[in-house]
């Protein structure tokens, strides 16, 4: 018995530690993207360089640039910066949020595990191609979000440097001056926003990984199989729902808190009485809200999206189990007419919304019921049973026992709908 339990410590152990991977797999470009990103934490030495950099751009070049220039006695009145602080701050939050996640993530799980690849073995081909054309596709959708914002922040920053010349502070030679600080802050702002992209994107990227799962799990209702089997099926992907709810849900939950409170505290400044709103004061205000919004579109949108997917298995399985229910009846019945010829063999049954419907419509909830003929040995009772626990165990991202759906971005909305229009009733008198 002793070297039965020692076997089965070791491997629980194997079963949590981290997956070693080759230089030259198909994360090479991730590697890449993490070491460029200076977010590398390999070794010591890189986790020291990525910790170093992170104070220096995230939080001390940020703190820099809003005590000088931000507020600065000696700038011209024109190129003060009264909301500074509120955009400063929240990009910093935002990025310490992702660093430390992003951090946490990789040294606890590594990166194959974390991104699932050491499951896809067990995945069909359709699951493993897929997946695998979204992974080369994230770095795309990153630069996709990362770049348009970027430019216009170094347009901005460009033409405020140049239009203040000698109104701005600076020391010894006003060029070389403001060029240094002008590098300084937009390498600050393309890191934290980076940063804070990467997380969101990867947190896409799990998700669609669960999506075609969820795709490949809808075809067991034309297979030949039983509902011991879908029922183990529908288990383990709830299971990998949870986890990456787990993981996930303390980063959801404070990138929705920060950027909600950025949102009311823009607002809020610039809806006062004597705010003297301009581009040159609150340009990078209104670029900053743009980007974290686009951000939190990204994290709510893929939560919802697999979470809708998820629920409209129960809708499949349903239409499977009356399909199976009326053709078994009507094959048991003596006196068959044309209509219930037609529905035995199966036809009655097989229909597709697909030109009736949307794009937001889930192709899982308009796949062809053909109902197959191994239904009929699956008894009523077994179906039924199926369609019962699908309808009482939901699965999605959840956030703190919240699931993540339609409903609840509905309620977030009307929500903060109803705090800006009470915020703006108190400041510029609509009611």
């Amino acid at each position: 018995m002793g070297d039965d339990e020692k076997h089965v410590l070791l491997n629980k152990k194997k079963d949590f530690s981290r997956c070693v991977s080759n230089a030259g797999d198909e994360l090479q470009s991730f590697r890449s993207c993490l070491r460029w990103m200076c977010v590398d934490q390999s070794n010591p030495w890189r986790a020291s360089l990525s910790w170093f950099l992170f104070f220096l751009l995230a939080i001390i070049a940020p703190a820099l640039s809003h005590f000088w220039y931000g507020t600065g006695v000696e700038c011209d009145e024109k190129f003060h910066r009264p909301y500074d602080g509120v955009s400063q701050l929240s990009l910093t939050s935002v990025a310490t949020v992702s660093f430390l996640s992003l951090s946490k993530f990789v040294r606890k799980y590594g990166l194959r595990r974390f991104l699932y690849l050491d499951k896809l073995c067990d995945e069909s081909e359709n699951v493993r191609q897929g997946y695998t054309t979204q992974l080369h596709r994230s770095m795309k959708l990153l630069a996709l979000f990362v770049l348009p914002c970027f430019g216009i922040e170094v347009a901005y920053k460009i033409w405020w440097y140049s239009s203040g010349a000698s109104q701005i502070p600076f020391w010894g030679n006003v060029y070389v001056s403001d060029t240094l600080a002008c590098i300084l802050e937009l390498s600050s702002w393309l890191y934290r926003t980076s940063i804070f992209f990467l997380v969101c994107v990867l947190f896409r990227l799990i998700c669609y990984l669960q999506i075609l799962r969820l795709q490949d799990f809808a075809q067991v209702f034309q297979e030949e199989s039983d509902v011991v089997s879908i029922l183990k099926e529908h288990l383990r992907i709830r299971r990998h729902l949870r986890v990456i709810s787990h993981r996930y849900r303390a980063f959801i939950l404070s990138a929705l808190m920060i950027i909600t409170a950025s949102q009311f505290a823009s607002l809020l400044n610039t809806t006062r009485s004597h705010a003297d709103v301009s581009i040159y004061r609150a340009g990078e205000l209104a670029l900053c809200s743009m980007t974290m919004m686009a951000g939190l579109y990204i994290l709510l949108r893929s939560a919802t999206k697999i979470t809708h997917k998820a629920q409209s298995i129960t809708c499949l399985a349903a239409k499977w189990h009356i399909c199976a229910t009326l053709d078994s009846f009507d094959a048991t019945n003596d006196s068959e007419t044309p209509m219930t010829q037609i529905a035995s063999s199966g036809q009655l049954f097989s229909f597709s919304d697909e030109e009736d419907v949307g794009d937001e419509e889930c192709d899982i909830n308009t796949t062809k019921i053909l109902t197959p003929t191994f239904s009929h040995t699956i008894c009523f009772q077994k179906r039924q049973a199926l369609v019962t626990y699908l309808e009482n165990n939901q699965a999605g991202i959840t956030v703190f026992g919240f699931m993540l759906d339609r409903t609840y971005l509905h309620t977030i909305f009307g929500i903060e709908m109803s705090l800006v229009l009470w915020l703006l009733g108190k400041t510029i008198g609509i009611s």
